[in-house]
């Protein structure tokens, strides 16, 4: 299977193995405090832990656990092995290794992770996903923006895709009622990235109306 008809999941799970052997274990990231050590051993407990799953998705009480399995694998395990382990994936007896929860689970989260790593390095710019990879980006906008580490600006919450036509059919969706109404445009990964947090780096345009 080549790069170009891989599922996302898989071209991106490669491309931030690649680039996280190239950057090295002690490169920032996006996420404050963290270097791409801990960047790969998060994913790793992600990929290979299903007791530490609960953390990640509800946080409170059950966020230290994971913490605590994140904490282990950096230091337990060498880089370059975090990374082999980050290529390899899953293994085949979980549940996200199976294909179709593969692509709805591992997609979004390694897309995002991909520009935590890339976009805290000199001289990043955005990437120009194709039209297929954005669409399935723009389906997940909507549960990212409710996530523990959203975006969550005072009012309503209104975003817009700008690689599309103006007024297309489903180019735009209001995730939150309220006024003033924050209003975010722009491609599909760029929203992502602004919801789930990283307004820093997020290429978008705003308005508060």
């Amino acid at each position: 299977m080549s790069a170009s008809t891989a599922p996302v999941s898989q071209s991106e799970r490669a491309a931030l193995a690649d680039l996280l052997a190239q950057l090295g274990p002690d490169a920032p990231t996006c996420w404050e405090g963290w270097t791409t050590r801990d960047l790969v051993a998060q994913l790793v407990v992600r990929d290979r832990r299903p007791d530490a799953m609960p953390g990640l998705a509800l946080g409170g009480p059950l966020a230290a656990w994971t913490e605590r399995a994140r904490g282990r694998a950096a230091h337990s395990r060498d880089y370059p092995t975090l990374v082999a382990e980050l290529r390899s994936g899953p293994p085949p007896w979980l549940p996200t290794a199976w294909p179709v929860l593969d692509r709805v689970l591992n997609a979004t989260e390694l897309v995002v992770h991909h520009e935590d790593a890339r976009r805290a390095q000199p001289g990043w710019a955005p990437r120009e996903l194709p039209r297929p990879v954005q669409d399935q980006l723009w389906s997940a906008v909507r549960y990212l923006a409710h996530g523990r580490e959203a975006a969550k600006p005072d009012g309503g919450l209104l975003v817009r895709r700008s690689d599309v036509p103006d007024g297309a059919a489903g180019s735009e969706r209001r995730l939150r009622k309220g006024a003033p109404t924050t209003t975010v445009v722009g491609a599909p990964l760029e929203i992502l990235l602004w919801v789930s947090g990283r307004q820093d780096v997020a290429c978008v345009d705003l308005t508060v109306e």
